[in-house]
């Protein structure tokens, strides 16, 4: 990979990235693709980890996470001959939109990439490991595969990002994690992105990490300030039809979650059978039918695409209208991942979400995470749909919420807000 941080007579025509400390030959490449204003994170981050700093970045998916490690990586690496950086994400899907967006933004650097990760086969990934590539990205379990068969050592890993930490862990990698981590070089830098920060990455950054600085654009459970939520209470049979009647009201393409794969697989043959253009993406599918429904949802080639939680965080399309939780997720911070698909880089989207009667409780535990009362809708037309009851009123507080000082006044107004709505609809 070429020496793109010397300066060269380039003068830079963006406003927003300058000072940050990146290279002008980045800066032009960004600005030929139109990035011309860094998103909080990004300006957070990129001078920091420029600087070679540990960092642990709290945001909300959807706010470039990507570039704020991928510039300041391979700014780095450039002046780190024989050096290489690893990626390390929870998901093949991410794995190959992480790639997929380095490639995009350096085409023309000479960066050299390798994805490990499962569902293709090893020789290939071996033939590209000997090509001695700049920059590794891997799901754990891959590059543990490859670290066993001694495909390939860390010795020569002088920065590490550990991407989507709090879903890894959710994933039940920890052991796999705290085995590379073992292997890595203790003279590195770690940079460290998660939308969440449970007790297990705190353990992690105090073991591994060396003074890590922390950045938190938004308080954890944030939803994208620019997407319109709904929900309805419904019968469990009634939610097809509820589901035919939304996307006949709302144009556009539409990501729909399931619980489970085979949910997912019925609810799609569903829409196939009610002439709605659809594709399914889960643990059932290969790599190449989970790529193929992902590529050709972004072309417009399917209208929905029917996913379980696969596909909640790292996937970014672009302008997706609208988010349909089928059914509710599993956790409360898995609806924040999955809203986050919609309403992405400051657009609008919407989100709706259908409940059964008795899942009020999950309900509760969704808007107590994001501090707001989702609106709830009647599903007018529809037979037999469930009449929402009155619930008891009662006041909740979020006890781990803790404002900075610099946004305590409109902190304290947002919870008193919550409060105020969140009691009127119980």
């Amino acid at each position: 990979m070429e020496n793109i941080n010397k300066h060269d007579n380039i003068s830079p025509k963006l406003q927003g990235f300058e000072g940050l400390g990146i290279s002008p030959k980045i800066i032009q490449a960004l600005g030929g693709l139109n990035f011309t204003k860094p998103t909080p994170i990004q300006h957070k981050a990129i001078p920091v980890a420029i600087e070679g700093k540990d960092i642990i970045g709290i945001a909300q998916t959807g706010t470039g996470k990507t570039l704020a490690f991928g510039i300041p990586m391979v700014q780095l690496l450039a002046s780190m001959p024989g050096k290489q950086g690893l990626i390390i994400v929870p998901t093949r899907e991410l794995a190959l939109q992480v790639q997929e967006t380095l490639l995009k933004v350096f085409r023309g650097f000479g960066l050299k990439t390798v994805v490990l990760i499962g569902g293709t086969g090893m020789g290939l990934q071996i033939k590209n490991l000997r090509q001695n590539p700049n920059i590794i990205i891997a799901t754990p379990g891959r590059l543990n595969d490859h670290i066993q068969s001694r495909n390939l050592t860390l010795n020569n890993v002088g920065i590490l990002v550990l991407d989507e930490a709090d879903h890894m862990f959710d994933m039940g990698f920890a052991p796999q994690i705290k085995k590379i981590l073992a292997l890595l070089p203790r003279n590195r830098q770690t940079l460290l992105f998660s939308a969440t920060m449970p007790p297990e990455i705190l353990k992690v950054a105090a073991t591994y990490m060396q003074l890590p600085l922390r950045f938190e654009i938004a308080p954890q459970g944030t939803t994208a300030e620019k997407v319109e939520h709904e929900l309805f209470f419904v019968q469990k049979e009634q939610r097809m039809p509820l589901l035919l009647k939304i996307l006949s009201e709302n144009q556009g393409n539409t990501l729909l979650f399931s619980r489970t794969k085979h949910g997912a697989k019925r609810i799609c043959s569903q829409l196939i059978a009610n002439n709605i253009a659809s594709a399914e993406i889960h643990s059932n599918r290969s790599l190449a039918q989970r790529t193929s429904a992902l590529n050709g949802f972004k072309s417009g080639k399917y209208r929905v695409l029917v996913a379980t939680d696969i596909a909640s965080r790292g996937i970014d399309i672009k302008g997706l209208a609208l988010v349909v939780n089928y059914d509710l997720p599993e956790s409360a911070s898995d609806y924040v991942h999955r809203i986050g698909r919609t309403g992405r880089a400051g657009l609008v989207g919407k989100a709706i979400s259908f409940a059964m009667n008795d899942q009020r409780g999950k309900v509760r535990e969704i808007e107590r995470l994001i501090r707001y009362a989702i609106p709830v809708s009647q599903a007018n037309g529809l037979p037999n749909v469930v009449q929402i009851a009155q619930i008891p009123q009662k006041r909740y507080v979020h006890s781990n919420y803790s404002p900075s000082r610099n946004n305590q006044k409109a902190n304290n107004q947002s919870r008193n807000n919550f409060r105020r709505n969140f009691s009127k609809k119980y």
